[in-house]
C-alpha cells in the first residue's frame, strides 16, 4: 500500500515514525548526490543545477530532524522511493487546495498552452504535467538537428562498401553466386532514441485529453513529422524493448538536449510503473527549484516591459564592479537603465524595506550603486491584495528600494479562473515597474 505524503515548501511538519521510514534514505542527501547514484527517472529542473541562484545542487530535497520533522526548503513537486511519495507544493497555496500556482508558472516558462487542467481523484497532478513538458523538450531538442548515430548493417549483394563477414558469408553464397556478404558502419536516424520518441509520441495521442498538445505550433507539429518519417519500423508492441533500450542515458556532445528527451520520455512511457511505486531501490519524481521557477516565471513578465536578465553561465547582461572591461562581473536579476530588480521566492511578511533580510538589500544597493540607479525592489509572491507598495528611500547618493509583491489568488476552484485573476495580479505589477 502507498504511503502518500504531502507538505508545502520551506515549512516543518511532524509525521509518525514509519511514515518517513523509507524516505530516511534520502532525508538530507545533496541532490547533486542523488543523481550521480544513477537515478535516471528523477527530473530536476533546471538542468543544469549551476543555473540555480542558491546552489540547489549543494541542497536536499528534504531533511528529517530528531523528533520525526519533515523539513522543506525551495523544492517544490513529486518524489517517490519505494512505496513512499512526497508531494512538495506550494507554500502560496493553501493544503486542501490544487495546486495551480505551480503549474501556472511551469506553463508560462516552458510555454506550455493549458486550455483545461486536470486532475484525477488518485492521480498526482505534478506528475501528470511531464506530459504538458514533452512539446518543449522536443523542440530544444530538435533544434540540434534529428538524432542519428552508427549503426552496423548487413548486407549480402554484389556492391561491397564495407568489411567482409566470413561467417555469413560462407553461410549464404557457398557454392558462390556472386553475392557478398559485408557488414558496413552508417549513420541512422531510424535509432532506438528516435523510436523512443516516436512512442512518446504515440502514447500522447492516445492520451484523454493531451493529444492536443503536439499540434500548439509550428516548430513543435514539424518537430513530430520529422521524428515520424524517421521512424518507419514503428511497432507498439516493441514499446517495453525499446524502453529498456533507452535505460542508459546517451552521451553526445552535440546533441546534448536530446539526454534531457530521452529522460522525459522514459518517465512519461514508464508513467504508470512509477506514479504507483516501485519496489526496487530507485528515486524518480519530478522537481523544481523554487527560486529558479519564480525567477524564468518573472521574466515571461518583465522581459517584455523592457528588463535585462542576465545569463551567469551563458556571460551575457552583466555589470561590472570596476572600469576595466570584463572586470568583476556581476548578475543582478533584472535590469534596465536607472532600475534594478532582485526575483525573491519568499513570502515576505515586512511592512517596511528596512526589515527585509541584510544581505538582500545590501546586494541590491551595491548593483544599485554601481549603476547609479535611482529606483531598486525586491519582486516577491504574496497572499494579500494590498495595494500599498513599500518604498523606503536611501541615505548617501539617494535611490528608492521598494517591496514588490505579486499576489497569487487563494481559494480559486477552477483553472480558467485562477489564469484570469493572475494575468490581473500581472499587470497591476507591471504597471507599478514602469
Amino acid at each position: 500500500m502507498d504511503n502518500l505524503i504531502h507538505i508545502s515548501d520551506n515549512s516543518k511538519a511532524k509525521f509518525e515514525p514509519q511514515q518517513l521510514e523509507q524516505l530516511r534514505a534520502i532525508a538530507g542527501v545533496p541532490i547533486r548526490d542523488i543523481q550521480l547514484d544513477g537515478n535516471p527517472h528523477l527530473l530536476v529542473f533546471p538542468h543544469s543545477l549551476s543555473d540555480c541562484p542558491d546552489k540547489i545542487q549543494d541542497t536536499p530535497i528534504f531533511t528529517i530532524e530528531g523528533d520525526n520533522t519533515l523539513v522543506t526548503g525551495n523544492i517544490m513537486g513529486f518524489v517517490g522511493y519505494k512505496n513512499t511519495r512526497l508531494r512538495i507544493y506550494s507554500r502560496f497555496t493553501k493544503p486542501d487546495e490544487k495546486d495551480y500556482f505551480l503549474h501556472y508558472m511551469l506553463q508560462r516558462v516552458f510555454s506550455i498552452n493549458l486550455f483545461d487542467l486536470q486532475y484525477g481523484a488518485t492521480n498526482e497532478d505534478i506528475f501528470d504535467f511531464l506530459i504538458y513538458l514533452f512539446p518543449a523538450y522536443l523542440k530544444r531538442a530538435y533544434r540540434q538537428g534529428l538524432y542519428k548515430e552508427y549503426q552496423t548493417h548487413r548486407y549480402n549483394d554484389t556492391h561491397i562498401r564495407g568489411r567482409i563477414d566470413i561467417a555469413q558469408h560462407i553461410r549464404l553464397n557457398l557454392p558462390f553466386t556472386g553475392n557478398v556478404a559485408y557488414q558496413t558502419r552508417e549513420y541512422a536516424y531510424n535509432n532506438d532514441l528516435t523510436q523512443l520518441i516516436r512512442h512518446t509520441i504515440e502514447y500522447i495521442r492516445q492520451h484523454p485529453y493531451a493529444g492536443g498538445i503536439l499540434q500548439n505550433d509550428a516548430d513543435t507539429k514539424d518537430a513530430v513529422k520529422a521524428i515520424e518519417q524517421a521512424t518507419p519500423t514503428y511497432n507498439r508492441q516493441e514499446r517495453a524493448k525499446i524502453i529498456n533500450r533507452n535505460l542508459r542515458p546517451v552521451h553526445h556532445p552535440y546533441y546534448s538536449e536530446y539526454r534531457y528527451l530521452q529522460q522525459l520520455c522514459l518517465q512519461i512511457l514508464r508513467h504508470e510503473e512509477l506514479k504507483y511505486g516501485t519496489s526496487d531501490n530507485e528515486i524518480y519524481g519530478i522537481l523544481f527549484d523554487g527560486a529558479w521557477l519564480w525567477e524564468e516565471y518573472l521574466n515571461t513578465l518583465l522581459a517584455p516591459a523592457g528588463f535585462l536578465h542576465p545569463r551567469n553561465k551563458d556571460n551575457v547582461g552583466a555589470i561590472h564592479l570596476f572600469h576595466h572591461p570584463m572586470s568583476a562581473p556581476r548578475y543582478p536579476d533584472f535590469h534596465k537603465p536607472d532600475f534594478i530588480l532582485d526575483a525573491k521566492y519568499k513570502g515576505y511578511t515586512e511592512k517596511r524595506v528596512s526589515e527585509v533580510d541584510r544581505d538582500d538589500l545590501h546586494q541590491l544597493i551595491a548593483y544599485m550603486y554601481i549603476q547609479q540607479a535611482s529606483r531598486g525592489g525586491l519582486v516577491y509572491p504574496c497572499t494579500s491584495t494590498d495595494t500599498i507598495i513599500p518604498t523606503a528611500s536611501l541615505n548617501g547618493y539617494g535611490g528608492s528600494i521598494s517591496l514588490y509583491g505579486l499576489p497569487i489568488p487563494q481559494q480559486v476552484p477552477k483553472w480558467n479562473d485562477f489564469q484570469a485573476e493572475m494575468r490581473q495580479s500581472e499587470k497591476r505589477l507591471t504597471n507599478q515597474l514602469v
